[in-house]
């Protein structure tokens, strides 16, 4: 990875010629003009030394300025340093990823360690609805990207099969004065659980029965056609049957953060960071929800995962500094987990908002959004926007077959690369070993170059998504990638007479194909051989 080479180079320097260790960016570069990557380090290491930034700046170039990785090194604007890449560095991956194949794209700075991603989790009360798919997209893709950053990772789907709410399913179900969800579901719920029965449930137990069978054949049907597979399907209730709940509470006890008022048991949490202390058992008895989160806390965190990441809906933002009250009481520290908020999805169709709301039943689930638009389109719309802001999902756009459309744009890339390569013998090319390897020196076009630039920056990518799990950057790169592909096809002829320059055409085009399919893959969208002409 160029970036990471860079901060090497740039740390020897400064650890050899200045004794210094400090925190320093290196950028890509926005403007082409200003090089292919940028860093702020002779900034950073005047401001400490005392000395003029430009001064320390070429002090840095020139002690560097052999190195065979760039075509030149200059400086800019107060002291940035902007390194132009050699094109003989740039050739040379061409055959690299060539050699990788699938491989392309994995690190290893996650060094095996286990990460445990519980993501979708919704209440077995009723089918999943859009906000559940945006979590649930945007959670499998974070792991598919750990797995490539070489970290071991579980997802986990928490199952809340017990309290209120199974309660309040039952009620919904029986259709008494305490009903609180409805819709068509209800109805089919009430039908096989209910009629003809000649003796009478509790609503506590229809609940129950009505949550096993939403969760059996509605919940885990619409995960498989999301394409999503969990490794762990958690159980609330088997907490309270193996007493982890009560171990939990008195582990918390043990270390002094709870207290007796009012009949009930408390958290001291807002001694650490939450804005008030929380109940753990109620006056009545019952356990909430936030003593069997914090016995479930406390199992994945016994079983050696060395980060927990949760993927929640906006209406938990507020749970989130309590739940790292619950890291910092138990002695893990709350730099031990990672709360994403999913905020909320809005649904357009012909210019119009489609209302949603589970408990009036007008709503949609996200088996109908896959069946309306395709799960490519889904999932790539559900990527492309960062958690932290919300999402307006176009259907028509989705089911748009046009440039238009990014997920057409980019599988299109990739079908016109199978195209290419079926119109050519590659398989010299495919084994980079081969004496026959093409001369890559005959790339030298400004679009050439600009693919390849594309190419190699997969595995910064990953590592970006890894350490901050800003997944939206996935399907940019997948654009990014797409653009500069098609750029190069507009501009540059693969297949031509001149057999010297169209057999490294043909190296580049395969590199490109292994590259975007990869990226493809880590998003779980499907990567089309064939399709219709843009």
């Amino acid at each position: 990875m160029i970036k990471k080479e860079i901060i090497k180079i740039i740390e020897r320097c400064l650890k050899e010629f200045y004794k210094e260790e400090m925190d320093f960016s290196v950028e890509i570069s926005d403007d082409k003009n200003h090089g292919d990557y940028s860093t702020n380090a002779a900034l950073v290491l005047a401001k400490k030394l005392g000395k003029n930034s430009r001064e320390v700046a070429e002090e840095i170039k020139n002690k560097i300025d052999d190195n065979k990785l760039f075509l030149k090194i200059e400086i800019a604007g107060p002291g940035f340093i902007n390194f132009f890449i050699s094109e003989q560095y740039l050739q040379a991956q061409i055959l690299e990823i060539i050699r990788q194949k699938e491989k392309f794209g994995a690190l290893k700075i996650g060094k095996n360690q286990k990460i445990n991603i519980d993501f979708i989790s919704a209440n077995p009360t009723g089918p999943l609805t859009l906000g559940n798919g945006r979590g649930g997209f945007c959670g499998d893709v974070l792991a598919n990207i750990l797995k490539k950053a070489g970290y071991k990772v579980t997802r986990e789907y928490y199952i809340n099969d017990t309290g209120a709410q199974i309660k309040k399913l039952g009620h919904s179900v029986i259709g008494d004065a305490e009903a609180v969800y409805k819709g068509e579901y209800i109805a089919e719920l009430r039908k096989k659980l209910l009629e003809g029965r000649t003796f009478q449930y509790s609503a506590q137990k229809v609940g129950e029965r009505a949550a096993r069978f939403i969760l059996e054949k509605m919940i885990k049907p619409s995960i498989r056609k999301m394409g999503i597979k969990f490794d762990v399907w958690f159980s609330e209730k088997s907490l309270y049957r193996k007493k982890e709940v009560d171990k939990a509470i008195k582990l918390l006890a043990k270390k002094g953060t709870t207290y007796s008022s009012e009949d009930a048991v408390w958290f001291r949490s807002k001694n650490i960071g939450d804005d008030k202390d929380r109940v753990l058992v109620r006056k009545d008895g019952i356990k909430t929800y936030f003593a069997s989160d914090i016995a479930h806390l406390l199992n994945r965190l016994k079983k050696g995962f060395g980060k927990l990441i949760f993927f929640w809906g906006a209406d938990h933002y507020g749970y989130v500094a309590r739940m790292k009250a619950a890291f910092t009481a138990l002695g893990y520290g709350e730099e031990r987990a990672s709360f994403i908020i999913m905020q909320m999805v809005k649904l357009f169709k012909d210019g119009k908002e489609v209302r949603m709301s589970k408990r009036t039943g007008t709503y949609v689930t996200i088996d109908e959004l896959v069946d309306e638009v395709g799960l490519d389109a889904a999932r790539f719309f559900f990527l492309t926007r960062s958690s932290d802001t919300h999402l307006n999902f176009d259907m028509n756009l989705a089911k748009e077959q046009s440039v238009k459309n990014l997920v057409y744009y980019v599988q299109y890339a990739h079908a016109r690369i199978c195209a290419i390569l079926r119109k050519s013998s590659i398989s010299k090319i495919s084994n980079p070993k081969a004496q026959s390897s093409p001369n890559l020196q005959f790339l030298k076009h400004e679009n050439e170059l600009a693919l390849i630039k594309q190419l190699i920056r997969l595995p910064e990518v990953v590592e970006d998504i890894a350490k901050d799990y800003q997944v939206q950057r996935l399907p940019q790169y997948a654009v990014d990638l797409a653009d500069s592909f098609h750029k190069f096809y507009e501009n540059c002829r693969v297949i031509s007479e001149d057999k010297k320059l169209t057999q490294p055409r043909l190296a580049l085009v395969l590199a490109t194909k292994i590259t975007l399919k990869n990226t493809l893959d880590l998003m779980g969208v499907s990567s089309p051989e064939k399709m219709q002409s843009l």
